[in-house]
């Protein structure tokens, strides 16, 4: 998936060279680990790519493993959703791995910190604790229970696995450095108890490990060579190497951090989107305004624009934004070469053709696209009556609009050349119908006469066309760093972030759309069915995209 003689790196040229060391034999095997609490967002698209691609690059196997140690956030939705988004991307997997798996053994792990001396229970409650812990420029101090003996501490956590003690009356704790300048090596948290049903061990354990302590010794027992993570897991390496080095394991994975992604008009904090969701400013996690891949799914997206995005944007160890400009001109590249074009009227003013005869149907030939012949040709009906955008009439139009206005000859995309000759209005003065004439000799849209028409327009016959909703979908906040100056990013919400347009009319091809396929509707823009609103009776269309960034332009006003 990766294009050939692009330029390594930093990550890749470290795995380079543990190979040519014969570092693990020569073998590379990687993991996504995410926690089931959630939908998987855009940021998370980068690691997927990242571990797969480098273990496909060099041969190896890259692990698909749920990190589920919280029971009381994790469900089995999300799991789905998570296997189901990992495959669509186009990665495979096989079997997936769970942390859960290894509860028993990470449970003797802690038993045997506990008999080394390494680990002790503590029966601090969560305010002293973080008391004790000293902040950023003090040390920690000492926990009392700190120097607990290991029969105390062995019978203690027996009973804490065996139910006997309420949630946040003891923890255990590795026994580090009280006076460490990193603070995540000040005794930490590896177990606490929690009693919550677990979607796959259910009820057989309340207690549970946490993260930094489940995390390293999963990758140790799944032979994991290069454990890839974001910067923030940086400051966490020394307990990760700690735990790895204090027990017994049959491997030491070597973490590696990179930056994480980072897009402009956007949000990438899991609770900051559930924020969005739960307060009801979307419509759900799969609503096509937000970064979730099951939103970006449901908009259009496609997962080859997807990886081509991750792959442009590279790997590196420095924080940026990214423009999404990219990511959508990925979109734009990939759906120009594949979606075949439609005509769509999402505005619609009716045109009645006079000099066209009334029972008559006409079948015209039109291409699915414009460079693409092996894409083939479909047919379209012309008849008396069609539709035309709205905004391709001005009743007083300027001299550089090449469109519909009284007096005035354009061509009709595959059809005719026709004239605007009568405007009518309703009792408000809106225009509600146009009557015009077409030249019958212009079939085609060229003229025999060699006269210019430098306007061409689309438009639907309005005797079968489908009648549909559809959802123009826009950046989901106005300012390119929504949590800028410390305000509430919510104050940053588009208003104008979705529009809904009802009764567009839409060629009668599209009867037969398939949800999630691209189309582009000449001259609008990228669309797709929406897959939770395809019923062909009230079908709903998702704008995906724009045809070119408009954005841009808003940006130099």
């Amino acid at each position: 998936m990766e294009p050939e003689n692009k330029k390594e790196h930093f990550i890749e040229s470290i795995i380079i060279k543990d190979i040519e060391n014969n570092k693990n034999d020569g073998k590379v095997c990687t993991r996504f680990p995410p926690e089931p609490n959630g939908y998987l967002h855009i940021g998370h698209a980068k690691s997927i790519c990242l571990n797969f691609n480098m273990a496909n690059k060099f041969n190896g196997k890259c692990n698909l493993r749920f990190d589920d140690s919280n029971p009381a956030k994790e469900k089995q939705v999300y799991i789905d959703s998570i296997k189901s988004t990992v495959n669509w991307l186009g990665f495979e997997f096989g079997t997936p791995f769970f942390a859960s798996d290894y509860f028993e053994r990470l449970h003797d792990f802690a038993v045997e910190l506990i008999k080394k001396g390494k680990a002790y229970v503590c029966s601090l409650s969560a305010d002293d604790l973080r008391q004790y812990r000293g902040t950023l420029t003090e040390p920690g101090k000492d926990s009392p229970y700190r120097e607990r003996s290991i029969e105390e501490n062995l019978n203690l956590f027996t009973r804490m696995k065996n139910g006997e003690f309420d949630e946040g009356e003891h923890t255990l704790r590795a026994k580090i450095d009280m006076s460490s300048p990193n603070i995540n090596l000040r005794d930490p948290i590896i177990y606490r108890v929690k009693k919550a049903f677990h979607p796959r061990t259910h009820d057989q354990w309340c207690i549970y490990p946490m993260y930094d302590f489940a995390h390293c010794l999963s990758d140790a027992l799944e032979g994991i060579t290069h454990s890839l993570c974001s910067l923030e897991f940086e400051d966490h390496r020394p307990l990760y190497d700690w735990t790895l080095d204090e027990l017994e394991t049959p491997c030491h994975p070597r973490q590696i951090e990179f930056a994480r992604l980072n897009i402009n008009y956007t949000v990438l904090s899991k609770r900051k989107l559930q924020r969005l969701v739960e307060e009801n400013h979307v419509q759900g996690w799969d609503d096509p305004r937000l970064p979730t891949l099951e939103g970006i799914k449901r908009r259009g997206y496609t997962p080859e624009s997807i990886r081509n995005f991750c792959d442009i944007i590279g790997v590196s160890k420095k924080e940026s934004r990214i423009d999404m400009t990219i990511l959508e001109n990925c979109l734009r590249d990939d759906l120009n070469e594949k979606a075949p074009r439609v005509m769509a009227v999402l505005r619609p003013l009716k045109v009645t053709i006079e000099n066209y005869p009334d029972d008559k149907t006409e079948a015209l030939t039109a291409k699915n696209h414009p460079q693409k012949e092996e894409m083939g040709t479909r047919t379209i009906t012309f008849s008396r009556q069609i539709y035309v955008e709205q905004d391709d009439f001005m009743e007083d139009p300027p001299k550089k609009f090449f469109r519909l206005g009284p007096g005035r000859e354009v061509r009709l995309r595959y059809a005719y050349l026709v004239t605007c000759q009568k405007v009518i209005k309703d009792e408000s003065g809106n225009v509600t119908e146009l009557i015009c004439t077409y030249d019958p000799e212009t079939k085609g849209g060229n003229a025999p006469d060699g006269r210019k028409v430098k306007g061409t327009i689309h438009w639907v016959n309005a005797n079968d066309c489908i009648d549909a909703e559809v959802r123009l979908y826009d950046r989901l906040f106005k300012d390119e760093n929504p949590e800028q100056d410390k305000q509430d990013f919510i104050e940053n919400l588009n208003p104008h972030s979705l529009e809904a347009l009802e009764s567009c009319k839409l060629e009668k091809s599209l009867i037969n759309a398939a949800p999630e396929t691209a189309y582009q509707f000449e001259r609008l823009g990228y669309f797709c069915l929406d897959s939770k609103n395809a019923d062909k009776k009230n079908p709903v269309f998702n704008r995906t995209v724009s045809l070119r960034d408009v954005w841009a332009k808003r940006s130099k006003k």
